[in-house]
């Protein structure tokens, strides 16, 4: 039998054994930066990447929700695509229509029989969440709001959002809070899942990302004769860090996105924040009070940050291993080397390790590696992996290639067709 001193001795061994596997083991560490004790009181929530649209975190991410006010977010969208297209322009006056006038919900800024500017509309809907410059800028854009609903959905579909994803309005109001101003074609009720939510930003932030020109400022006077300022909803502002009201909310490289809150979304907001050359999307949905939308976001927020980081895996102009030279046809050379156009960075947890990133590259087609080939023209492409993320940057020539002579190129031919028939009889 062994001794009770023996015993003791295996178990302390065992313990260590164990502690040692649980503390060193990449795996487990992985699992405890993704199980992070968020504790988050909400219904969903994301986070995102912005420039990859990469997951790091979701809570519920594909249920569907009333988004509230977020809905604007896709209204914002159509908008800045008319701007972009020529459709419309910032200087357009815009009439207001009694609908517009007498919606309800934040803003309460316009009289029937008015005009204001698409700049004003847009600044009064995405820094006060303003629901009747919301109204006029979608009748402006699509005859009607109902209208307006459908392009919203259109879009909707065009980004690849979700088959839960459904507009009504171009403000987010419920069918109820519509009321006689509801939609009578377009069914339902305005839902999106958080997943949803992130899309679009991602997409503003990809296509319109001058949005942020706006969606930064705390505060603004619609008109200039205007008493006191529209404030804006979101307290997690950068800019709000000497506001005594809300500088307990201010979050560092925060500039954006959009709030919400109705009776059945409860309080939801879609933020976004830069730092160290990396941005990050939010979204949390179905908070109780307006304070925890802030408060969930940051524990969303700080978590991104604390566990990821952008990783610049290839420089500009660098060497590629696997593919260091492209064969060139009808050159001089028969050959030229390849570099990377630009450097190629990617989102990874911190501390991730070179052999965690797989670089693969391959040429470009044969139809395009003929001479002459001008130093810096793409001829091929590399890719980066990291955990399912993919990202890619071109290769080009790092020298000239001027095409060859019909003598030279006549020579070479007859030196391949004797190489290869003496490798042939060789087989």
């Amino acid at each position: 039998m062994l001794s009770v001193r023996r015993i003791a001795v295996i178990l302390t061994l065992a313990i260590i054994v164990q502690l040692s596997t649980s503390l060193w083991n990449p795996a487990n560490k992985a699992e405890a930066a993704e199980a992070s004790e968020l504790s988050l009181d909400v219904k969903s929530a994301i986070l995102i990447e912005a420039s990859t649209g990469q997951v790091l975190y979701e809570n519920n991410a594909d249920v569907a929700l009333p988004p509230a006010s977020m809905a604007k977010m896709m209204t914002e969208y159509l908008v800045m695509e008319a701007l972009k297209s020529g459709k419309i322009k910032w200087e357009d006056m815009v009439p207001i229509s009694q609908y517009s006038a007498d919606v309800i919900g934040s803003g309460g800024l316009l009289n029937v029989g008015e005009q204001y500017s698409v700049k004003d509309l847009f600044g009064a809907m995405s820094i006060y969440s303003a629901n009747d410059a919301s109204v006029a800028l979608a009748e402006y854009l699509g005859g009607t709001e109902e209208k307006f609903a459908t392009m919203m959905n259109d879009k909707a579909k065009e980004m690849g959002l979700s088959d839960q994803a459904h507009f009504i309005s171009a403000t987010g109001l419920s069918r109820a809070d519509l009321g006689k101003y509801a939609p009578k074609e377009v069914q339902g009720e305005t839902l999106l899942t958080a997943k949803d939510a992130a899309l679009i930003a991602y997409n503003i932030l990809k296509d319109h990302k001058e949005i942020l020109d706006f969606t930064k400022q705390p505060s603004k006077k619609f008109r200039e004769t205007d008493k006191s300022p529209m404030i804006n909803w979101n307290w997690m502002l950068e800019g709000n860090k000497d506001n005594v009201n809300f500088k307990k909310y201010a979050y560092q490289g925060l500039d954006g996105l959009k709030t919400g809150s109705t009776d059945d979304a409860g309080y939801c907001f879609t933020g976004t924040a830069e730092r160290n050359g990396m941005r990050l999307i939010s979204v949390v949905m179905g908070t109780k009070t307006e304070p925890k939308r802030f408060e969930e976001t940051r524990k969303v927020l700080d978590y991104g940050f604390n566990n990821f980081e952008m990783k610049q895996v290839l420089t500009a102009k660098a060497e590629i291993d696997s593919l260091k030279t492209v064969n060139i046809k009808k050159g001089v050379e028969t050959q030229v080397p390849v570099v990377t156009q630009t450097g190629l960075s990617i989102v990874a947890k911190k501390g991730a390790t070179p052999d965690q990133f797989v670089i693969t590259a391959e040429p470009a087609d044969e139809s395009k590696l003929v001479a002459p080939i001008a130093k810096g023209a793409v001829v091929g492409t590399v890719k980066v992996t990291y955990q399912g993320t993919e990202k890619t940057a071109n290769l080009i020539a790092n020298e000239d290639v001027e095409k060859g002579s019909w003598i030279r190129l006549f020579f070479r031919a007859i030196k391949d067709f004797i190489v290869d028939t003496i490798s042939g009889k060789k087989k």
